[in-house]
């Protein structure tokens, strides 16, 4: 490989693991073979699934299967964290519909990813984790580095696997490979033990493949079709709710369709944001605990809620009691176990998310008259704006800065984030028009996902396309290690850092909850991010006036390679409207008095 990990290997290594003396006749026993090894079975796997990119951790449990790379055309990129390679590889799955690949050693390399494969897990995104294990005669015996990466994992993946022989090695992490792209996407894992990835095996690569015990449901049953769509083509007051799993079931030119055809609004979740054109006139954008008035509006008052491709999470919902309440809920989703988990479905549709909605657009008899309940949802846009105060004499709104940059890129920009305020920010004022171009953290709320998604995104994304990492200072100061990845790779990202000096979010629950006891949310210092930046090789610039922010959003943007641009923004801004946590969708607050 022509890029080197950090090495975690103890400093008097066992005799397994020893490097031969100078010199020496013998061939250790985890050395290069000549024929096919275990390890040499796991990439052929991977090449034969089309894999191009692996982002790793490199070290000594997982060392054979990095020497079968040696010779692969896989790229490998050397991350400076484990949990940034699961990042880098969940936002590469993201953007490509495809699994990202992870790798990392034993022990703290295996525990390292925990946090990247709940992420994916929550957001049901295909990722694909190979870690390193101590020798199958150790497991059990508390070996250097050994961890029961299995037991510890079976919660937050789709499905994972010990290896135990280099005879099927290949099966498992083709089953792995198919498995994480089929069906509900997720993450899955395959624990290879230093003596299967070293023995000799006469096996070749495997073609993923999805195990005949596993069934996916593509096509929902006509009857359920059917009556849904009687459902909606009598409904007055029609909403369509966009989900995440619209993007993963390549489904958005079914529902545009499907809406524009109708006439029925649109509202997203948080994963499902670019799965409408938020510039479309039928778009009411993001709905839920920080989304749009007009959103919550349309989600409180609406008789037939057709919902495609999302679980109902509390962030959506808020109270459940109170969420849709006078609705016939059209559930869509490919998880018969989403079904009626959080909100009770009156038409339950199990099946791909593209193919059912055009099974309901086959069945409809008629369109439903929208034309009033539409006038209603303008007049809701109309009387509850996004819209900000701007003084010169303060400091810059965030809120401006994202608009700013938006103005400044292409449609087809991928944007990624931490999570925080900055978060709610760059969903609210960038406006999205395609799928695949918001890479967020949703379900776990990973702080610090934005520079590591960035990587992960830059690496998969189009060549003419531009990435943006909006971070706040409390995210970056998690994840920054990864520009070091950034510098040396030389990937075209431009990070912004929205600074308030605080973990924002916490701030404002603790300003409207707690009686503005601010424990440990704020910073009494912080690092000038800008020379941060350039300390890893990587062009800074600052924002502190309104003035500076056009010239130096463009300026960082021109970069050729990476860049981070640190902005002093107002520490007194919240992030409105907000649902308070288990409350009514219909009863937002737009300021900290409505609360």
């Amino acid at each position: 490989m022509t890029e080197q990990g950090t090495v975690r290997e103890p400093t008097g290594a066992s005799a397994d693991d020893a490097a031969p003396t100078e010199g020496a006749d013998e061939t250790p026993d985890d050395g290069a073979t000549t024929g096919q090894t275990g390890a040499s079975s796991v990439v052929a796997t991977l090449e034969g699934a089309g894999v191009d990119t692996v982002f790793g951790v490199q070290g000594g449990a997982i060392m054979p299967v990095y020497d079968a790379l040696y010779d692969s055309g896989i790229r490998h990129v050397t991350m400076a964290h484990e949990q940034a390679a699961a990042h880098a590889a969940d936002a590469y799955g993201a953007v490509t519909g495809d699994p990202g690949v992870c790798m990392a050693t034993s022990g703290p390399g295996a525990t390292n990813l925990v946090t990247g494969l709940a992420d994916a897990n929550m957001d049901s995104d295909p990722v694909v984790a190979l870690t390193g294990q101590v020798p199958t005669e150790l497991v059990g015996n508390d070996a250097f580095q050994e961890t029961d990466t299995v037991g510890v994992t079976t919660p937050i993946t789709k499905s994972n696997y010990f290896a135990s022989s280099a005879d099927t090695v290949g099966d498992d992490v083709s089953t792995a490979f198919a498995l994480a792209a089929n069906g509900r996407q997720g993450p899955t894992l395959v624990d290879l033990p230093k003596d299967v990835t070293t023995d000799d095996t006469d096996a070749g690569a495997s073609e993923p493949s999805v195990p005949d015990t596993v069934r996916v449901r593509e096509r929902a049953d006509a009857e359920d079709v059917e009556e849904a769509a009687e459902t909606i083509a009598a409904a007055d007051r029609p909403v369509i709710l966009a989900g995440g799993g619209v993007i993963k079931g390549e489904a958005t030119d079914e529902v545009r369709a499907f809406a524009v055809e109708h006439g029925i609004p649109v509202v997203t979740t948080m994963p499902g944001i670019g799965a409408f054109p938020e510039d479309h006139d039928l778009s009411m954008e993001m709905a839920g605990m920080h989304g749009t008035g007009y959103a919550n509006m349309a989600i409180t008052l609406t008789d037939c809620l057709i919902a495609v491709g999302t679980r109902f999470d509390d962030r959506l919902t808020g109270g459940v009691d109170s969420f849709a309440p006078d609705a016939e809920v059209v559930h869509v989703d490919i998880d018969p176990a989403e079904i009626s988990k959080n909100v009770e479905a009156d038409h339950p549709l199990v099946g791909d998310a593209g193919t059912v909605v055009e099974q309901i657009a086959d069945a409809m008899p008629n369109s439903p008259d929208t034309e009033a309940w539409r006038d209603q949802c303008a007049e809701w846009q109309a009387e509850y704006p996004m819209d900000y105060a701007v003084s010169e004499d303060d400091p810059v709104k965030p809120q401006y800065v994202v608009e700013t940059v938006d103005e400044a890129t292409d449609d087809d920009t991928i944007v990624t984030t931490g999570v925080g305020q900055h978060q709610m920010w760059a969903c609210q004022y960038w406006t999205y028009t395609e799928p695949r171009t918001w890479i967020s953290s949703h379900g776990l709320g990973t702080m610090g996902y934005g520079v590591p998604a960035a990587v992960g995104a830059r690496l998969a994304a189009d060549d003419d396309q531009s990435v943006v990492c909006f971070d706040g200072d409390g995210s970056f100061l998690m994840t920054c290690q990864e520009l070091v990845v950034a510098a040396r790779e030389n990937l075209d990202i431009t990070v912004f850092v929205l600074n308030n000096e605080a973990i924002g979010m916490v701030r404002q629950w603790q300003d409207a909850f707690f009686e503005g006891r601010r424990m440990a949310s704020e910073y009494p210092w912080v690092p000038q991010f800008d020379r941060l930046a350039e300390a890893f090789g990587v062009a800074g610039f600052r924002i502190e006036e309104y003035d500076d922010v056009a010239d130096t959003v463009q300026e960082a943007l021109a970069v050729d390679g990476p860049s981070v641009v640190d902005v002093y923004i107002d520490p007194t801004e919240n992030v409105y409207p907000m649902v308070p946590s288990g409350g009514d969708n219909g009863q937002f607050a737009l300021s900290e008095g409505h609360l």
